[in-house]
This record gives C-alpha cells, structure tokens and sequence, in this order.
C-alpha cells in the first residue's frame, strides 16, 4: 500500500491575507481608535503572525490609506451596479442612481469615513477635486452629454461641484441618523443633482 503522500499547510493567497489584516485593523480602528491600536492586535484579529503584517503594510498608517482606497472603492462598485442597472436610454435615471448609490456609500459607512478622512485626515484634498468617484460622474455626464439627455459645457468642473456639495451635505456631525432620515436625504440630494442638471425632479 503506498505510504500517504505528505500533506502541506494550505496558505490562502496574499489579497486575502491583506484583506483580513485591513478588516481587522478597520474593526480595531472603529473600536478603539488608530493611536491605541497596536499592530500585535490586528494581526491577532487576523489570525497570523506579527511578521506577516510587514509583508503588506509598513505601518498603521500605510493600513489607514489602503482602507481609505478601498472604502472609495466600495462606493463606486456600488455606483457601478446601480447606473449599469438603468436603460440605456434612461439618462435621467442613471444620474438618480448614481447620487443615490453615492450618498448610500457614505452613509453605510459613516463610521469609516469618519476615521479615515476626518479624525486622521489625508495629508492633502486632493481627493476632493480628484478621485474615482469625480472621474466616473464625469464619464457619466459627458456620455449624457453627447445623447443630448443634458447640457453640460464642463463635465469634469461639474462633477467636482455636485460630489462635493453631496459629501458635505452626507457628512454634516448627526445627520440622517435614522433609516426614515436616509429616505428623505437621499431624496433630497436625487432632487438637487437632477434640478443642477434641469431635469424634472419629480419634487416640488
């Protein structure tokens, strides 16, 4: 009979190990706070050893910007899903969807947000005027643009101005606290992205 063949640790690859370091620093963060957190808890959290943390990050702070990254990124996946579910044709509805999907990001996620750009904020703003979010809102609008759903002479300056007048207004200390508080906020902001746009807003 032949002699079994010698197992080998299974590893899991190394996305995932640095995805569950960043969960479980996200987790620590929101709990405890960046300056209170060690690294020997997140790995703890993530079940590996101290070393492996220095494999993917220098230190809590390079953890603190790859959170940022992927919270955005989180964000426009579901922008994605919610623009790429319209018509085609629908363009009025393609802008709905993406005000709406941008503020839910934010508001599902007030917490991380908070953490990663206000309480430790990048060391510039220049995500306020260019990200992946900006960008995709002005692919967007330019597209409309060209079918004549709107008329927008610069896609990109008015991109800028409706995502920051919707991150301010997602991001004021204690608003749309509530499930029934989201509903009219994310109404409301519908409302102003299709007006901005002189779209009919279906609100008086």
């Amino acid at each position: 009979m032949p002699a079994n063949p010698v197992s080998k640790p299974r590893t899991k690859p190394p996305e995932e190990r640095r995805d569950e370091l960043m969960t479980a620093a996200e987790r620590l963060f929101l709990e405890k706070g960046l300056e209170q957190t060690t690294i020997e808890e997140i790995t703890t959290g993530a079940g590996v050893a101290k070393g492996t943390f220095y494999l993917h990050f220098s230190s809590k702070a390079d953890v603190l910007q790859a959170l940022r990254a992927r919270f955005v990124q989180g964000v426009l996946d579901g922008i994605i899903v919610a623009v790429e579910g319209q018509r085609q044709d629908d363009w009025c509805g393609k802008l709905a969807a993406w005000s709406t999907a941008c503020a839910t990001g934010y508001l599902d996620a007030a917490g991380l947000h908070h953490l990663a750009f206000v309480a430790a904020p990048p060391a510039t703003k220049e995500g306020l005027s260019r990200n992946i979010l900006i960008d995709h809102l002005t692919e967007l609008l330019a597209a409309g643009a060209g079918e004549n759903a709107w008329s927008v002479i610069d896609p990109g300056f008015t991109a800028v101005f409706l995502f920051n007048a919707l991150h301010g207004v997602v991001n004021q200390p204690g608003i749309a606290e509530t499930p029934s508080d989201h509903a009219e906020l994310l109404g409301a902001i519908e409302a102003h992205f299709l007006r901005s746009l002189g779209l009919p807003s279906g609100i008086d």
